[in-house]
């Protein structure tokens, strides 16, 4: 095998990428051990809170997530019984329900915030110029939406009223 392969422009992208993501996680994680959350849970309240009404139907979660319905099931009642969510019927499909973030859910995501924010600023935003970011922000949501589509499943009022402004957030 020719060694020039692996200096393919492509797999250091990758490489970065992956090298990127891995160093952020163990951060996140270490962070949202101190309140009592998994980045499961974490992403769950956050695509909640950034929903309207705070409520997003079960499916659309579960697509917004990349779980399974059933591991979104299981997410959702382990978070029910720490208060954190509730469920509530759709009017329009009985077979549907919303998971809505609670008052202590959004409390809790308010406790977590600002170490999550450091962190991201710390070892990310803040390691961009404004004009890489909006750059990285243009290219990042390119990838997102050709390799998870169902990225912004349900929530139609913030994706129309444009991903300039949801990126500032």
């Amino acid at each position: 095998m020719d060694q020039n392969v692996f200096d393919d422009p492509r797999i250091t992208a990758v490489g970065l990428l992956v090298e990127a993501h891995a160093g952020l996680s163990a951060r996140f994680a270490a962070q949202l051990e101190e309140h009592d959350l998994t980045p499961v849970e974490f992403e769950v309240l956050t695509r909640l809170a950034r929903s309207p009404g705070n409520q997003l139907r079960m499916t659309d979660l579960a697509a917004q997530t990349s779980l399974s319905t059933s591991g979104v099931t299981r997410v959702v009642d382990r978070m029910e019984r720490d208060g954190l969510l509730c469920r509530r019927a759709c009017p329009s499909d009985r077979r549907s329900s919303f998971a809505v973030v609670t008052t202590a859910g959004l409390e809790r995501l308010d406790a977590t915030l600002p170490g999550h924010l450091r962190i991201i600023e710390e070892c990310f935003t803040g390691q961009l110029e404004p004009a890489a970011l909006h750059a990285l922000l243009y290219g990042l949501r390119r990838l997102r939406d050709a390799v998870h589509p169902g990225a912004t499943a349900g929530s139609t009022e913030r994706a129309a009223d444009g991903a300039e402004a949801a990126a500032q957030r």
